[in-house]
């Protein structure tokens, strides 16, 4: 080798050669992938088409193609009269294209493709009417919720109400010098008592068979009408005559 065939390194040309580290390997995987893309693509064209697929280009083709004098119905129709592109019927208010053929590749019987287009319906309407009824389910609980919290709140008055009139009671009583109440549950009930034979208790039980708003209108009617007293005035009056002004 010559001096002219030797490789200048000082050369520009030498200099502008890429010379990044992975770059051989990059370029070998992108042959390999171009090579393996016309294998496949050498396979596929070489590959014998089944029947079927051979049954579909040749189907597909003749329907794409117009009809020729060669067809009997299309030699009979030009006889009569027809031009091709021209609607059929007397004044041309028929169809211009033939009917397109609906191809069936399924082993199903006939009608089994609206069976199961009517069962899907019949599924998603059950499903709809769940859903409708869990909507009124949930719907129902929450008014119930809603009357339920709404009757605790007001029983809470009433009892909150009750124990004022209690309280009340109590002392107005005790202003006139009586010591026992009316009755038992007309006064507040002590925090800490004695315990009481079970005669007692069976005697008290007929105080307890009241409601709360029972209590409540029973003791209000005694403030009023012993006492003059109004529990939602928080007032005694002279008189009735006050009181029912």
């Amino acid at each position: 080798m010559g001096e002219d065939e030797e490789e200048d390194y000082m050369s520009d040309l030498f200099i502008k050669q890429d010379v990044r580290p992975g770059l051989p390997m990059v370029r070998r995987v992108k042959e390999a992938l171009q090579k393996e893309e016309k294998q496949k693509e050498a396979n596929e064209r070489n590959r014998q088409k089944s029947v079927k697929e051979e049954e579909k280009e040749r189907r597909d083709l003749v329907l794409k193609s117009a009809l020729g004098n060669e067809n009997k119905g299309f030699a009979l129709l030009q006889k009569m009269g027809y031009k091709s592109g021209q609607a059929l019927g007397k004044s041309g208010e028929g169809i211009v294209e033939p009917i397109p053929l609906n191809i069936k590749t399924g082993r199903s019987g006939l009608g089994h493709e609206e069976f199961k287009k009517r069962k899907a319906e019949e599924k998603l309407e059950n499903y709809r009417q769940k859903l409708h009824m869990k909507k009124q389910a949930n719907e129902q609980a929450a008014d119930q919720f809603r009357v339920r919290f709404k009757n605790k709140q007001e029983e809470r008055k009433m009892e909150g109400d009750l124990r004022k009139s209690q309280r009340a009671c109590q002392q107005l009583d005790m202003q006139k010098d009586i010591d026992v109440p009316k009755e038992t549950w007309y006064w507040l009930e002590p925090e800490e008592e004695d315990k009481k034979d079970e005669e007692d208790k069976d005697d008290e039980c007929t105080s307890s068979d009241l409601s709360v708003s029972e209590k409540l209108q029973l003791l209000t009617a005694y403030l009023r009408e012993e006492h003059f007293y109004c529990i939602w005035c928080g007032t005694t009056y002279e008189g009735e005559s006050k009181l029912a002004t």
